[in-house]
């Protein structure tokens, strides 16, 4: 891992070096990055990528270059949902950084009564491609979530998995992991791959087909679960327990570097598999981009909101996001932040084709969009039906399907 010091002053040796120059002390040691000093305003920050390690880098990271922040870790605010909620509620944020598309598609159209976006563009923002809502936020994290398969003794010995759906996985004929709850971020993107073949904007069934809930039934009951022992399922891959799983791209090579610490028949092999694979998948997958935006706080001063700004534009950068990303085996949407850490050797599971921004037959909506529009029935949908018991021994029984009340089931219990 790099720190950013390091990585900054890498970056501007390198640059200098292609045009004959120097570094500011004359080539013999770290050049400091130059800027206004705006610590006196403590920046307010809303987040779900906050682990205790994200929050601790950042806050350091920021200091030494002349940023006050303050920001909750995941002790205090877990998930997306809560972020968003605390945000809306304390009325206090100066920004939001993490979540995804489809929180973000309901913060620009203003689903929250007090989150409301301050029109900005950084300088970076030619840098990241299609991840942006133009004038409002801008993309800094891409992830998607991922199904693996074990090629070894413990999996298919040797078969390729190829399907043409997220949701073949049920026809698959092999022991796969399902997840043990119906909230959460992955979670929910998990679902989102498995209903994408069944889109049906006329199903009342939250435009879903009947057929899709029945598949995500399957899933749910034929599935692995680990209890409350086993939070994603890069566990019980690892450990042999089933040969297909589901994970998030994010962490997924430290994992792996790190899979003998915790089974007796590990996972070898990060960029080069050695029992393991990418189930192909004809579809892709699911992609989440985590955004920035500036929230119109009432109160700030144009200085307050300058800081603001600044802070955005530097943790948005190409330096900062390349460490970012080094420091936490993650991908930047910034181009010229994944050229500093990857170089041209992209990893596999960035170049996989993304169904979050295919367009739904039948509407003008992004998939993401969709997820978006939908995601409070299905959510609704599956907590109704019970989905995803997390005790094997409590399985609900199966639905009739044929006489079900979608109009009921959509909304949120009472």
């Amino acid at each position: 891992m790099k720190s950013l010091k390091k990585l900054l002053a890498l970056t501007l040796a390198v640059t200098l070096a292609a045009c004959g120059g120097k570094t500011d002390d004359g080539g013999s040691g770290e050049a400091e990055p130059e800027g206004k000093d705006y610590s006196d305003y403590t920046i307010r920050i809303y987040s779900n990528s906050n682990s205790t390690e994200r929050t601790t880098w950042l806050i350091n990271e920021a200091a030494e270059a002349g940023f006050t922040i303050s920001i909750d870790d995941n002790s205090v605010i877990s998930g997306d949902t809560a972020a968003v909620q605390a945000a809306n509620e304390k009325k206090d944020g100066d920004l939001i950084f993490g979540l995804n598309e489809t929180r973000w598609g309901q913060i620009v159209d203003g689903t929250y009564e007090n989150l409301k976006l301050l029109p900005w563009t950084p300088a970076w923002a030619g840098e990241i491609g299609e991840y942006k809502y133009d004038g409002l936020a801008y993309g800094i994290v891409i992830q998607n979530v991922l199904m693996l398969y074990r090629t070894d003794e413990f999996g298919t010995n040797g078969e390729e998995l190829h399907f043409d759906h997220w949701a073949d996985v049920v026809d698959c004929g092999y022991k796969w992991y399902r997840q043990n709850k119906i909230g959460g971020t992955t979670n929910a993107n998990i679902n989102s791959a498995i209903l994408y073949a069944f889109t049906d904007p006329a199903s009342p069934a939250g435009g879903i087909s009947v057929d899709g809930w029945k598949t995500l039934w399957k899933f749910c009951a034929e599935g692995v679960s680990g209890g409350d022992d086993y939070k994603y399922g890069f566990v019980p891959l690892n450990k042999g327990e089933v040969a297909v799983s589901e994970f998030y791209s994010s962490a997924l090579y430290g994992q792996i570097d790190a899979a003998a610490d915790g089974s007796e028949h590990p996972l070898v092999g990060a960029l080069e598999p050695e029992n393991w694979g990418l189930v192909d998948i004809k579809d892709g997958t699911y992609y989440i981009a985590e955004y920035i935006g500036i929230l119109d706080k009432e109160g700030r001063t144009e200085e307050e909101t300058e800081a603001v700004k600044a802070f955005c534009e530097w943790f948005g950068s190409a330096e900062v996001q390349a460490a970012w990303a080094e420091e936490f085996d993650s991908f930047p949407c910034n181009k010229e932040a994944a050229k500093i850490v990857y170089g041209d050797a992209i990893p596999e599971i960035y170049t996989l084709p993304n169904f979050a921004l295919s367009t739904v037959a039948g509407t003008d909506m992004t998939y993401a969009a969709y997820v978006a529009a939908h995601s409070a029935e299905w959510t609704n949908i599956m907590t109704n039906l019970g989905f995803y018991w997390a005790d094997q021994a409590d399985a609900k029984p199966e639905p009739d399907w044929d006489t079900l009340d979608w109009a009921t089931l959509t909304q949120k219990a009472e």
